[in-house]
């Protein structure tokens, strides 16, 4: 494989609803930086950053990697849910033995569920005007 991985940059793109976060991984302390701030000031719920971390737990890297991820659209579950699927795919980039562990946890899916688009003659996707028969 490569020589040392210290200088590499692996990247990987995830996405999930509206969210797309472009994850660039390189051999470090552990530091995440989302959109120019740490982890901790960017999400405020302990769920949304454990997610973010999964991927690193499950391999046991916690804290081998630095990620600098740029993301955009949706919210912030959404975004969690990109980030973490970005930093799968840089993972399996970086070392091809961690894409069973990841495959088998979902994190290499793609989640393919997208907000349902609006019909005419409905108010929403669904909900229609209320019936009235005179």
């Amino acid at each position: 494989m490569a020589k040392k991985s210290e200088n590499i940059v692996f990247q990987g793109t995830g996405r999930r609803k509206q969210s797309i976060a472009r994850v660039r991984l390189m051999a470090g302390k552990g530091e995440i930086t989302i959109n120019g701030e740490k982890l901790d000031q960017y999400f405020g719920s302990d769920i949304l950053k454990v997610i973010v971390n999964q991927p690193f737990v499950v391999t046991n890297t916690v804290g081998k990697y630095d990620v600098i991820v740029k993301v955009i659209g949706g919210g912030l579950s959404g975004q969690a849910g990109a980030i973490r699927h970005g930093i799968s795919r840089a993972l399996d980039k970086a070392n091809s033995e961690f894409r069973p562990i990841l495959k088998a946890n979902g994190f290499l899916t793609r989640d393919p569920r997208m907000k349902e688009r609006k019909k005419y003659g409905l108010k929403k996707a669904r909900k229609a005007p209320q019936f009235s028969k005179r």
